[in-house]
């Protein structure tokens, strides 16, 4: 064979194109000095060539499909979770509430540790939909799911933002003291046992208090219905706060610094705000009484723990790795059962949280965040002012307190009934 020849062996399209002039005129093959039984051995081992290469062409391409299907079926992040015993787990970034341009800080580079195993949460989260009083609900697409590589390590795969808001409310009001309850999506029992009780002072000692729900995503099979549900409670009484974090203990620390990124934002009149649980009772004139006489910068009160000991055995649920955090005692902190912060450090407590490893035990991290401002939590006027554990009913001692956790079987509305009616405490 010519030069020409082999160049046309080494593609397909030539080797078609060779093939058709060769059956269309022997004549002018003779010509050219090619003999006919040559021209039939040639287009013969041409068409050969041209067959042996899409078949290898269309092998190649099963394959490729074939993994491609494969790999689609395998990669499944809802399936990748059930198969994987970790627990979700989103520490707190540093975010643009507002949706204002403010820089965004820099992830902190933590260690991971093992510890125990924990469950897998499996549902995606739900749609995420902004709502404000003025504007129409607008939608926008929820991150994928995430899970964590370990049950301590410490990072920030996305920007939370605010996927149920009120965000006028607070500067339309101006009150002296925000009560923020952080509560489960689900608990619905536990928000409307509230609002009916401790929830209902509006204005004490003629200082308006306001109260809001703070609350993550629910994770599960029901987690869109239970998210349709919560828009509704919102429309109905304006005290709901969601953001896309997902809802679970480990994530007590994500949910307390965005409670403080949405105190800073949205209620900077504010002179302070209390951060309490779903299950206690809260004496609000007494707390209000407090506050009038307390200092309304860098303060920070409730049940101060001194000298608290960091807890190493793997059972306990408030084991800390030796990796995560080095030293034998906490410094001090004040109890989450409830604690109250002047507004200003809201601010203060943020920006010390980018150079504070974070720590799932939200209270001891705020104490941390405290010692890294060099401010000392102050303990409150009366030791008797908060319990920790849960204190019988009486309207004698409950008149004295500002704070207690109360049993799972306490009728709270009950309590509070005979609290209000009028009379004596003592």
């Amino acid at each position: 064979m010519d030069t020409n020849e082999r160049s046309h062996l080494k593609s397909g399209q030539h080797i078609v194109s060779e093939c058709h002039s060769s059956t269309a005129g022997q004549t002018q093959k003779m010509e050219n000095g090619h003999r006919p039984a040559e021209n039939k051995r040639y287009c013969s081992s041409s068409r050969r060539h041209f067959l042996f290469f899409f078949l290898v062409v269309g092998v190649m391409i099963f394959f490729y499909s074939t993994n491609l299907r494969d790999m689609a079926q395998e990669w499944n992040p809802k399936r990748w979770m059930q198969n994987h015993s970790t627990k979700l787990f989103f520490p707190f970034r540093k975010q643009s509430i507002n949706n204002t341009n403010r820089s965004k800080t820099e992830p902190k580079a933590v260690a991971a540790s093992t510890g125990f195993t924990q469950e897998a949460i499996t549902a995606e989260l739900p749609q995420i939909t902004s709502i404000s009083p003025t504007h129409e609900p607008t939608t926008r697409q929820a991150p994928p799911p995430y899970v964590s590589p370990g049950p301590y390590f410490v990072e920030y795969p996305y920007e939370y933002q605010f996927t149920i808001n009120d965000p006028h409310k607070c500067e339309q009001e101006k009150p002296f003291v925000v009560l923020i309850v952080q509560v489960a999506p689900r608990n619905r029992a536990h928000r409307d046992i509230i609002r009916s009780t401790w929830g209902t002072e509006k204005l004490v000692h003629g200082q308006v208090v306001r109260l809001f729900f703070l609350l993550g995503m629910q994770t599960g099979d029901d987690a869109q219905q239970v998210h349709q549900q919560l828009l509704q409670e919102s429309k109905d009484h304006h005290d709901l706060i969601q953001s896309n974090f997902v809802d679970c203990y480990k994530n007590l620390t994500i949910k307390t610094m965005v409670m403080l990124e949405w105190l800073h934002s949205f209620c900077s009149s504010t002179a302070y705000a209390m951060k309490i649980d779903s299950d206690m009772f809260l004496n609000v004139p007494n707390l209000v009484t407090v506050l009038l006489n307390a200092p309304r910068t860098n303060y920070m009160t409730g049940l101060v723990a001194h000298g608290g000991k960091v807890l190493r055995d793997l059972n306990s649920k408030w084991y800390i790795p030796w990796n995560i955090f080095s030293e034998d005692v906490y410094p001090p902190y004040a109890l989450g059962l409830g604690y109250i912060v002047s507004l200003d450090l809201t601010k203060k407590l943020i920006e010390a949280s980018r150079h504070v490893k974070a720590l799932y035990i939200e209270d001891v991290y705020l104490g941390l965040c405290m010692r890294h401002l060099g401010i000392r939590p102050t303990d409150a006027p009366d030791g008797f002012y908060f319990h920790v554990f849960p204190l019988s009913y009486s309207r004698c001692d409950y008149s004295r307190i500002i704070a207690t956790t109360t049993r799972e079987n306490m009728d709270r509305v009950q309590i509070w009934r005979d609290f209000k009616k009028s009379g004596r405490y003592c």
